[in-house]
């Protein structure tokens, strides 16, 4: 058995002091004090707190995206994650135009088995509707797959409004959640077109052609389509108060609507666009970094409770050679950004530190709230006898400053580069397997699929 002793547990409704013993896989015991036997190895964790291992409800690895494939694959992608806390994430099994959706999650399984360093489990991308298709999502329950993503940008993988009030139709009866990215992907096409007539081709024009209305619209749209089924719905990396806005006023009229928000959208704002040279391109992401006054009001729902996780919409790509291939035009820059490994020191720093927001709030976000809205509670999310033993010991007083040299995600640079942290995993475990320490893997490849 391990024996985590001296530490603070964290939950959403408070701390506790206790220890935890892990045996099997899995929490065994929580005691005021327990005696460690012979042969149990004991992890101190004074002065620590302790958390149920994080979850990244956001990921795209080993994703190909018809022109280039992303730098992390699930190897390095999941190495980097526990690294940072965290112990499973949700990856997306994307449908090919013309293909199944079993044939997209074999894909994936494939990619992620006996590679991957946390836990997984897949969302699967719809990108194409149809009868059979719909006649396919019994089985991907069965299968474990329960959250659903469709996009309403993105030519290749967009669907219509129809579609989407169907989809969402077709997945209340089964209990299914959908996700979606929210932009226009009709007027982000007309106002791209827009900025090159102007001859804008730098990363500049980027944000210019993504404004907050096309999220907004698109949010608008989305909630009014989750009414009319009478569905939940996902608003997967909200950027703006705009679309906070809609939000809002969707929640008031009675729709149950989730959201997602990303660390990005809480630290960095679009004056990188103006970076000199090609610079700007490594934030090139949809949606793109926005204002000042957006980050501080995204700042300010996830201090309230408005925001139900915060994920990082990890999509990594080379500056060198990759977002390069947007060098003449902004809008073949690869989109997005890396992040799995950093999410929670700088949520952490920035939000916890600052006291804008409560440890309790801290889990709630990047624990407890992903385990439940995509199925994974309690076996995830919570430190309770019986639950995985997935356990993030933080320490936080430990200090360390964010680059790319010493980071493990296998991409050229951070947008958090220089960053300052006070705050960081002591020791993270997956399945009860010692998976980092301090920032460094230990080599287990602890991870397993989560069938949810």
């Amino acid at each position: 058995m391990i024996i985590i002793q001296n530490g603070q547990l964290v939950s959403p409704s408070g701390l506790t002091r206790a220890d935890l013993a892990l045996d099997g896989g899995k929490i065994v015991a929580i005691q005021p004090h327990i005696q460690p036997g012979s042969g149990d190895t004991v992890q101190d964790a004074s002065g620590c707190y302790v958390f149920p291992g994080f979850i990244d409800g956001h990921t795209h690895l080993d994703m190909d995206n018809g022109v280039t494939t992303t730098a992390d694959d699930f190897a390095s992608g999941t190495r980097a994650a526990v690294c940072g806390g965290t112990t499973t994430l949700v990856d997306f099994a994307t449908q090919d135009k013309g293909g199944t959706l079993s044939e997209a999650l074999a894909a994936w399984h494939k990619k992620a088995e006996g590679k991957s360093s946390c836990n997984y489990a897949f969302h699967m991308a719809i990108t194409d509707w149809n009868e059979a298709v719909k006649a396919e999502l019994p089985a991907l329950f069965q299968q474990g797959v329960t959250s659903f993503k469709a996009y309403m940008a993105y030519d290749a993988l967009k669907v219509n409004d129809a579609e989407l009030l169907d989809i969402l139709s077709a997945l209340k009866p089964l209990g299914g959640i959908l996700g979606v990215h929210c932009e226009n992907g009709q007027l982000v096409n007309a106002l791209q077109a827009q900025q090159k007539a102007l001859g804008h081709f730098s990363p500049a024009a980027h944000p210019v052609s993504r404004p907050a209305e096309v999220e907004a619209e698109a949010i608008n749209r989305l909630c009014y389509l989750g009414k009319l089924a009478g569905a939940p719905v996902h608003v997967v990396h909200l950027s703006t108060a705009l679309g906070l806005a809609e939000i809002r006023a969707a929640r008031k009229n009675g729709v149950t609507v989730y959201a997602e928000t990303c660390p990005q959208y809480l630290t960095l704002d679009e004056s990188l666009y103006k970076a000199p040279g090609f610079e700007g391109a490594k934030y090139v992401m949809s949606p793109p970094l926005r204002t000042p006054a957006d980050v501080q009001a995204l700042r300010k729902a996830v201090a309230d409770g408005e925001i139900d996780t915060i994920a990082t919409d990890h999509c990594s790509y080379n500056f060198k050679g990759q977002k390069e291939l947007g060098l003449a035009d902004f809008t073949k820059i690869p989109n997005g950004g890396p992040g799995i490994e950093h999410r929670p020191m700088v949520v952490y720093t920035s939000m916890v530190q600052s006291g804008e927001l409560a440890l309790t709030g801290f889990c709630r976000l990047l624990a407890e709230g992903p385990a439940k809205l995509f199925g994974m509670y309690p076996r995830k999310g919570v430190l309770a006898v019986g639950s995985d033993a997935d356990v993030t010991i933080w320490d936080p007083q430990a200090k360390t400053v964010i680059t790319a040299a010493r980071q493990q995600q296998n991409v050229d640079y951070t947008p958090y580069e220089g960053f300052a942290v006070t705050g960081m995993p002591k020791a993270v475990y997956v399945g009860g397997q010692l998976a980092a320490q301090y920032g460094q893997p230990t080599g287990i490849v602890a991870g397993s699929y989560v069938k949810r």
